[in-house]
């Protein structure tokens, strides 16, 4: 018993010492932003195609798309925005998002609206570009 016990505390002192486990959400983000296509489909139909390197998952491409979407309503004359679809594909480490947004001068209709003026603040304080 009494071999034991420094045993006991030499692996309790071992498993103090290993590394954490990794959470690779909170693993090092250095987006590279790579522009941003802006096509007008409608009066307030709006294509947006962004590329980027360096992101963690479709996500990161998506608010990219969001921010760009939320800046163009803006430059537009418009507060707001209504997501309808984004398509993310990645190759060989680009990332390219293809988001459709709707703007409008009042809050749209729906679940996925943003009011573009908080989304771009939200943008330039994350560092995240916008059109």
């Amino acid at each position: 018993m009494r071999a034991l016990i420094p045993m006991l505390g030499v692996a309790m002192m071992a498993a103090a010492c290993a590394p954490a486990p990794v959470d690779p959400s909170q693993s090092y983000f250095a987006p590279n932003y790579r522009g941003i296509e802006t096509r007008r489909l409608d009066d307030e139909l709006v294509s947006f195609l962004v590329r980027m390197e360096g992101a963690r998952t479709n996500a990161d491409v998506a608010d990219y798309a969001k921010c760009a979407a939320a800046q163009y309503a803006l430059i537009r004359g418009f507060g707001f925005a209504r997501h309808v679809r984004t398509s993310v594909q990645e190759e060989g480490g680009l990332w390219v998002g293809d988001a459709v947004y709707t703007i409008s001068a009042a809050l749209p209709k729906g679940l996925q609206t943003i009011d573009a003026e908080v989304v771009v603040s939200e943008c330039a304080e994350t560092g995240i570009p916008t059109v």
